[in-house]
C-alpha cells in the first residue's frame, strides 16, 4: 500500500448527504479533495447518500461504492427512516477511482422493514462474490415491538444480490458493523444501541454461527460513538476509526498492535490530523500510489505529499 482513500459524507447540511474525498500516505493525516465539495452526488431515490463504503473486486479491479439511500436534511425525520425509510441502496463503479458510472439504485433491503442502514461488504474468498450486510429496523412474526438486527446477502456484480438474511441479532439494537479479515480470521465491530457504544468479536467464517467475543477496554468507557472503520497501517498496526456522534466531534482514531490481543489505545490529538471537513460515517481502503497520484490531480491538490 502507498496510500489510502476515505469515502465519507458531512452531516445533515446543504449536500452534507453525498460523497467526499480523502487521502492519506499514512493513514493518520489527511488532505480532503476536490476542495472539500463532494465529488459525486446521488440524484435519484431520496436525492442524498450517507455512510459510503468502496469496496475492490480482487479478480476485475473494479470499484463498488454503495451507500444508504437517506436524506434526513430533507426533513423526514429519523423516524419515518427507521420505520418507513428506502430499502434500496444506492451503488456507482469506477475502473480507476477517477470516472465513475451514473449512480443505480438496487433493492437489497427485506419486506416490511425500515431504512437500509450503513451498509457495508467485504470479499468472500470461499464464495468468490462479496457479502454485503447492513442494519433495519422490523418487527418479526410474535414480536412486540420492531428492532434493528444486521441482514446479509451476497452479490458478484452488485446488480443482482441474493435472498437477505439475518447476519447478526441481539436482545437489544445492533447496527453499524465492520467486518475485516486479518491472519485466518474475520475480526467485526458493531455499534450496541443499548449503551451506545462499540463491541468487537471474532468468527473463522464469515457465516459462523460460533464467534469469540474480544475484549477491548478502551471501548468498553468510550460511549456515544459509531460507525466503526478498522484498516491497518503502513507499520503493521491497526487502526480502528469511530464516529463521535454523541459530542459532534466527527471521527477518533485508535491504534492497537494485534487485533487478536484488542490492545487499542486512543490516539493523541497531536499525532493525526482528520482535515477540515468534519467526517461522518465513511469507509477507508489502501490505494495504491499511481491512484493516489491520479486522486491529487484530479481534484487539484498540489502535492501528494500526506
Amino acid at each position: 500500500m502507498n496510500g489510502y482513500l476515505f469515502v465519507f459524507f458531512t452531516g445533515e447540511h446543504d449536500n452534507g448527504e453525498q460523497i467526499y474525498f480523502a487521502v492519506s500516505r499514512d493513514g493518520l493525516h489527511w488532505q480532503d479533495l476536490n476542495e472539500g465539495k463532494p465529488v459525486l452526488l446521488s440524484t435519484i431515490g431520496e436525492k442524498g447518500v450517507r455512510d459510503p463504503f468502496l469496496v475492490r473486486d480482487p479478480h476485475k479491479g473494479t470499484f463498488y461504492l454503495f451507500a444508504t439511500d437517506l436524506r434526513i436534511g430533507a426533513n423526514k425525520g429519523w423516524e419515518a427512516a427507521q420505520y418507513e425509510g428506502s430499502r434500496n441502496i444506492i451503488v456507482w463503479e469506477s475502473s480507476d477511482l477517477i470516472q465513475w458510472s451514473e449512480a443505480r439504485s438496487c433493492s437489497v433491503g427485506v419486506e416490511d422493514a425500515g431504512c437500509v442502514w450503513a451498509p457495508e461488504g467485504i470479499y468472500d474468498t470461499a464464495k468468490e462474490a462479496f457479502f454485503i450486510f447492513w442494519a433495519s429496523m422490523i418487527k418479526l412474526e410474535g414480536e412486540k415491538s420492531a428492532k434493528q438486527r444486521i441482514y446479509g446477502a451476497y452479490t458478484k456484480d452488485f446488480r443482482k444480490f441474493s435472498r437477505p438474511f439475518i447476519y447478526m441479532e441481539a436482545s437489544n439494537h445492533v447496527i453499524d458493523m465492520n467486518i475485516v479479515e486479518d491472519k485466518g480470521w474475520y475480526y467485526r465491530f458493531v455499534k450496541d444501541e443499548s449503551c451506545k457504544r462499540i463491541t468487537m468479536d471474532r468468527v473463522k467464517n464469515l457465516l459462523d454461527s460460533s464467534t469469540e467475543s474480544i475484549r477491548v477496554p478502551v471501548l468498553e468507557e468510550l460511549f456515544g460513538v459509531e460507525g466503526p472503520e478498522a484498516y491497518q497501517l503502513p507499520d503493521g498496526k491497526w487502526c480502528l476509526i469511530v464516529d463521535q456522534f454523541g459530542t459532534g466531534k466527527g471521527y477518533l482514531p485508535l491504534v492497537c498492535n494485534e487485533l487478536a490481543m484488542g490492545d487499542f489505545t486512543i490516539e493523541k490529538p497531536m499525532d493525526y490530523d482528520l482535515g477540515k471537513l468534519k467526517k461522518r460515517h465513511g469507509c477507508v481502503i489502501p490505494i495504491s500510489e499511481d491512484e493516489l497520484k491520479r486522486l491529487n490531480k484530479k481534484y487539484n491538490n498540489i502535492s501528494c505529499r500526506v
